[in-house]
């Protein structure tokens, strides 16, 4: 585990050292070249930039690793010039900004080129695309991966380290670097083994819940970057209402807090096991508190392996709602009193868990309308002259909205998808009666990518955001309507 703590010391420090002078970057890149060997930093190198540039291809992160580990290969050498990383990183600054660069694009590239010297260098460092929300990783044969591998082990090892990064950057970097070592040992191993089918088999189950922990935390992690740690708050709250109903607020509430705490202290932490023991935590506090309330969670929480019971939930599809009484709506005085979330939280989740199959990326957008709503309302002059003017026009928002979803959902869930896409030419003919028919089935197939993207558990937050506004439209025409 030294190798990985030296590369988690020196990714803390890249991070940070073009921002305390020329000296003190030279001395650092020199300090974890030296201390980690060329392969190693250069590795690191691999992972942190595919990270970052997760839409890049292998060529254009390859140029960029190899001018790098060049330059700190060169200028960290006995009797270089102490002027030479300064040169060769302002040099490597002005091909990134060439227009034939070899390096991986970003939109922020070209203003970052209108400055200079360490402000172009700076500008250039904290470009970054944004994390996959659909993985392309898929995983060779044992026989694909060793005839690639015994064709050419660096090139086999680099690929490999520049796909999964690219695909799972958001999981925390220990947990990232630690994953891509086991697995390269691995194929290092079982490919020179006299029985590789059985090596395999036995090195997969042994790293099995190294893998569940990657593709965990990078999954809570990428929604986390995106909703921060208030909205994550909802999104747990929303996902464990969903999946078991018959549990009160009370139950679920305190679970939600401690996930969005979670997220909020592992997802960038340098600490080595922070995600794999508080995940692991946060499960059994979750199988404590809902298993005598549900039968298929406590089928989940029956493992031993506790990452494996939590992946086991968080893939849980929703339960059919309970008949439920009557939501009671907090008053306007108790929506701007200290404990006003306490509140509105209760509300929304009475909401959700009247409507299970609608998926969490459409319910996050009455999370935002409700909170733009109150927080405007409760900093204004006359708070409640405020809300009882808007409750009731966003309340009959939210519920155009809720019916919109919930009959999108329903239809795609409970059809075939061929059945769904007959509904669907059906209801557009009548609402578009002028149609075509290459209209049409441009409109049905449209639709139908959106439902099978969307209308599923755990969807995408950042994509489906933007087509639920999109493909479903305006509720209203009055600026303050929801967008749905």
């Amino acid at each position: 585990m030294k190798v990985v703590t030296v590369l988690l010391l020196a990714a803390v420090s890249l991070g940070h050292a073009l921002h305390r002078g020329r000296d003190y970057l030279l001395d650092k890149v020199c300090q974890e070249i030296n201390s980690m060997g060329k392969d190693n930093y250069r590795s690191l190198t691999i992972i942190m930039n595919s990270k970052k540039f997760s839409n890049a291809t292998f060529e254009e992160i390859s140029h960029l690793v190899k001018e790098v580990v060049s330059l700190a290969e060169t200028c960290c050498a006995q009797g270089a010039d102490p002027n030479c990383y300064e040169i060769g990183s302002l040099a490597l600054s002005a091909k990134s900004c060439d227009e034939n660069s070899p390096f991986p694009e970003h939109p922020g590239t070209a203003a970052c080129c209108t400055e200079e010297g360490l402000e172009r260098k700076l500008c250039l460092a904290d470009l970054h695309q944004p994390a996959k929300e659909f993985p392309t990783y898929v995983e060779p044969s044992n026989e694909e991966l060793c005839e690639a591998f015994k064709k050419d082990p660096r090139d086999f090892a680099d690929r490999f380290t520049y796909e999964y990064s690219s695909n799972y950057g958001q999981a925390p970097l220990l947990v990232l670097v630690g994953s891509i070592k086991s697995y390269l040992s691995m194929v290092g191993t079982c490919c020179i083994s006299p029985s590789p089918t059985v090596c395999f088999l036995k090195e997969k189950l042994e790293r099995k819940t190294l893998s569940i922990l990657t593709l965990m935390s990078n999954r809570v992690c990428s929604r986390y970057a995106v909703y921060g740690k208030e909205k994550s708050k909802f999104s747990t709250l929303a996902m464990l209402a969903q999946k078991i109903p018959s549990a009160s607020f009370e139950d679920i509430s305190p679970l939600a807090d401690d996930s969005a705490e979670v997220f909020s202290k592992c997802c960038g932490s340098m600490a080595e096991d922070c995600m794999q023991k508080e995940l692991s935590e946060l499960t059994t506090k979750i199988c404590t508190k809902l298993s005598s309330k549900d039968e298929r969670f406590a089928d989940c929480c029956k493992g031993k392996n506790l990452m494996e019971n939590y992946l086991c939930i968080y893939s849980l599809q929703p339960a059919k709602s309970p008949q439920l009484p009557e939501i009671q709506r907090p008053t306007n005085e108790q929506m701007c009193h200290d404990d006003g979330n306490h509140h509105v939280d209760q509300y929304t989740f009475e909401i959700v868990r009247r409507y299970t199959n609608i998926p969490e990326v459409f319910l996050s957008k009455l999370y935002d309308a409700a909170n733009n709503v109150i927080n405007g309302c409760c900093s204004a002059v006359d708070s409640i002259a405020c809300l009882t003017s808007k409750r009731p026009q966003l309340r009959e928002e939210m519920f155009k909205f809720l019916a919109k979803a919930s009959e999108l959902c329903r239809e795609y869930t409970d059809l075939t998808f061929l059945e769904f896409k007959q509904r669907l030419k059906e209801s557009f003919s009548k609402t578009m009666p002028s149609a075509t028919p290459a209209l049409l089935t441009e409109l049905v197939e449209q639709r139908a990518n959106f439902a099978s993207t969307c209308c599923i558990v755990n969807a995408p937050p950042v994509y489906c955001g933007l087509k639920i506004n999109t493909e479903v439209g305006h509720t209203c025409d009055h600026d303050s309507c929801m967008l749905i």
